[in-house]
């Protein structure tokens, strides 16, 4: 028996998010709905430039291996934080979902990275990434029995940006691979394809990557084309299974001569886009780790990413639940069992989504303090500390300002229309 059903290798990251309108980003050159990688100087910069914010730990393979373990499958990561304030509080909120993660910290500089993200009215958003210690991650890191003992091992493409980290992913493969298991990974970013198109193709070819999640733009670009058709029919025959997401237009899930189009879930409004794409594969591969048709985990995954961006109402992302008495690390949650309890352990902690593993709470520099999930004042030109507050499990005010959601009331209604199909 698998000890754990995904192992999810990433860049650990503490997310710090803002939003702010087009000017913004055109005044400060930052490509729209990009992950731009940066350095520590101008991580300083963008910062002091930020508006009300909300910090968190993320990192897209964080954020997926935080849903898997949020919707009752047993997950673990990989990933390289420094020790220092940021890496404790990332290693202690990954760990409180559930995740087993026991990768070293380092000791000294660089610091833990951190991602600057600025979400514009039409909820794009744009990432500026300081990758700190994440470049040091590396084969030393790797622990070949939760490798060997994991059914599928999932990683990122932004990990292919440090060198170090290359070598983990070959050596993660040829152990798990060895033992029988599946090698997954998503493209990430269409610029990340760009940098590593022929290292990503021969990753799939050879047969080192068995299931890749791709978007509409990341699977073009992989194989330089406009027609969305032609990507899909190269997928094809490149991997084993391929997953690509189109947002608003549901997802396609092609192996061998079999293909499934999958419907996106109804929204009324797009608040922020920030972490659909890893919890649509957080809900894939929890339904493919444990022996689900392709529709079906499609369809999964779909209501996951429909729910992260419908659940977001106000700006603050809070973890359904808040901080709940939590299983040992990489241990299943318990729950109940059939076909409403699958959608009712799917729907538990729905709107943990993407950054929101924690229970942020906002407060200015001098010191006031507005209402934990509700954005603060615009404070043009001021720069806000963030004070994060953790919601214990015994919390009551916590748990009424989640079950009276009008987002969740929402999500709920949306997940009763799809119970039929799942």
């Amino acid at each position: 028996m698998s000890q754990f059903d995904v192992l999810c290798i990433g860049n650990a990251i503490v997310d710090i998010i803002a939003r702010c309108d087009e000017a913004f980003l055109v005044d400060n050159t930052i490509i729209k709905g990009a992950m731009n990688l940066i350095d520590a100087e101008r991580a300083e910069l963008l910062y002091s430039r930020m508006g009300p914010a909300i910090e968190a730990s993320g990192g897209s393979a964080g954020n997926t291996a935080a849903g898997i373990a949020s919707f009752g499958s047993r997950s673990a990561y990989f990933g390289k934080v420094a020790d220092d304030q940021l890496g404790r509080i990332f290693s202690h909120d990954i760990r409180a979902q559930g995740v087993h993660f026991e990768t070293r910290p380092l000791n000294g500089t660089p610091p833990t990275a951190r991602s600057m993200i600025f979400v514009t009215p039409d909820g794009e958003r744009s990432m500026n990434t300081y990758l700190g210690a994440c470049v040091e991650l590396g084969p030393d890191d790797v622990e070949a029995d939760v490798v060997a003992n994991s059914k599928v091992t999932y990683f990122e493409g932004y990990l292919w940006d440090p060198p170090l980290a290359k070598d983990a992913i070959r050596l993660c493969a040829a152990i798990g691979h060895k033992h029988g298991r599946e090698m997954s990974m998503t493209l990430s970013d269409p610029f990340c394809v760009d940098r590593y198109r022929d290292e990503f193709l021969e990753l799939m070819r050879s047969g080192t990557i068995d299931i890749v999640f791709a978007n509409s733009d990341e699977a073009k670009s992989l194989y330089q084309t406009d027609n969305f058709e032609h990507a899909v029919s190269q997928l094809r025959k490149d991997c084993k299974l391929a997953v690509i997401t189109r947002s608003e237009h549901g997802s396609v899930v092609v192996r061998g001569d079999e293909r499934h189009d999958i419907d996106a879930i109804d929204i009324d409004e797009v608040v922020d886009t920030t972490g659909a794409g890893d919890l649509y594969a957080a809900g894939f591969l929890h339904g493919y780790a444990n022996g689900k048709p392709l529709d079906v985990c499609g369809k999964r995954g779909s209501l996951a990413a429909g729910l992260c961006e419908a659940v977001t109402r106000g700006f603050g992302k809070i973890a359904a639940g808040g901080r709940q008495t939590c299983p040992q690390a990489g241990q299943r949650r318990p729950h109940a069992h059939g076909p409403e309890a699958d959608h009712r352990n799917l729907h538990r902690h729905l709107s943990l989504i993407a950054q929101g593993w924690r229970h942020a709470a906002f407060s200015a520099r001098r010191g006031s303090r507005s209402a934990p999930g509700r954005r603060p004042p615009a404070a043009a030109g001021r720069s806000w500390r963030v004070s994060i507050s953790a919601a214990s499990a015994g919390d009551d005010r916590t748990q009424q300002r989640l079950q009276g959601g009008g987002g969740l009331r929402m999500a709920r209604e949306q997940l009763g229309l799809m119970r039929a199909g799942l």
